[in-house]
């Protein structure tokens, strides 16, 4: 059985579904592995250390004419139809409707597996590709942060005097968030956090940050563990309650995002207005259109002296550990799709394991 690994072609993409390292484990299982010349370079993985691990450098078309293609980022309708029909895909899949890729996808009869679909189940821990990534972007985002505050981030005493610890507030309490926490913790910063889940602030204690509380008439709870959205009072509560809190911070990391809807705005152009200069806003929702309305996607700007960052790929920036973290997803995720019966190969029914079931990319 082959698995092709591709290099990613999105614009400032850098990582790589598989490494030399999770190659030469899925070789000693039986597969072959085929990587696309150069697959690995944006990652610093060569092509003569896949080529130790035991995988063949091909090119793009023998990559994706594989029984099972391995991507970071969405296909491309071209890239859907250089697989072969009844082949698997697996990768983040971006989109909550059915777009040209996903009528493709069905029209080749493919099975696809949704890397953001996987649920977020015990068993599944180890597939689960959106928290090693959301974790990834919460330390990430931090050190932004501090590499554009012009001022130390934590407390400073010297002979010429001594520098207050930066304020820090994260927005969105999830893996990102909570990453974020504790990254800017150990930077030395006064930490600050909220979430709608009131459930999440013993998480936020325990990494010795302070909860903002806010009584805004209802919990923001929803299935999962994620958040849902919240009815336009509370909305409006909320942002009014905020505000106060968030003018007193010199740096925001904001990471509150609802599946498949618009980020919600919690940081209000009064807000950002009334901020010191040279404060600083990460919008990890940017992608989305940002918790903050003067965000710009893959931009970073200076709105009245206070600088926003809207970076929407933290991974790419760390893109080794990344795609090793990503890569190790994929592998646990292919163990359970395969079964090995007399010395081959054979893939199972999807449809009797929960897990790739709910994967599985379906007809809306």
């Amino acid at each position: 059985m082959k698995i092709g690994v591709p290099k990613e072609h999105v614009s400032g993409e850098c990582r790589v579904a598989s490494t030399p390292e999770v190659t030469k484990k899925l070789v000693s299982k039986g597969f072959a592995v085929l990587v696309e010349d150069g697959a690995g370079i944006g990652s610093h993985y060569s092509n003569a250390a896949y080529e130790e691990a035991g995988a063949t450098i091909v090119d793009k078309e023998t990559a994706f004419s594989s029984d099972i293609v391995v991507k970071v980022r969405k296909p491309t309708v071209e890239e859907v139809n250089l697989m072969r029909e009844e082949a698997t895909g697996i990768g983040f899949i971006e989109s909550c409707e059915d777009d040209d890729v996903h009528q493709t996808i069905f029209t080749r009869n493919i099975s696809y597996m949704a890397m953001e679909q996987v649920p977020r189940i015990s068993r599944a821990q180890p597939m689960d590709a959106l928290s090693s990534q959301s974790n990834i972007a919460g330390y990430r985002a931090v050190l932004e942060a501090a590499v554009h505050y012009g001022r130390f981030v934590p407390l400073m005493m010297t002979s010429a005097g001594s520098a207050k610890p930066a304020r820090i507030v994260i927005l969105g309490v999830g893996v990102a968030g909570l990453q974020a926490i504790a990254t800017a913790r150990r930077l030395g910063g006064d930490v600050f956090a909220y979430d709608v889940r009131p459930e999440v602030n013993e998480q936020i204690r325990s990494l010795g940050a302070k909860p903002i509380e806010l009584d805004i008439g209802e919990s923001g709870s929803g299935e999962g563990g994620y958040a849902k959205e919240l009815s336009e009072e509370a909305k409006q509560k909320q942002q009014h309650l905020l505000a106060e809190e968030l003018k007193k911070a010199h740096v925001i990391i904001s990471t509150a995002l609802i599946p498949c809807r618009p980020a919600p705005t919690l940081i209000t152009e009064d807000v950002v207005n009334n901020m010191r200069d040279g404060s600083v806003i990460v919008d990890l929702a940017a992608a989305n259109g940002g918790n903050c309305p003067l965000t710009k996607a893959d931009e970073v700007i200076v709105h009245d002296g206070k600088i926003i960052i809207g970076h929407t790929n933290y991974p790419s920036m760390i893109a080794a550990d990344a795609s090793a973290f990503y890569a190790r997803n994929i592998a646990n995720l292919i163990e359970i799709m395969v079964d090995k019966t007399d010395d081959e190969l054979v893939m199972k029914n999807f449809a009797e394991d929960e897990i790739t079931e709910t994967a599985l990319v379906k007809a809306s």
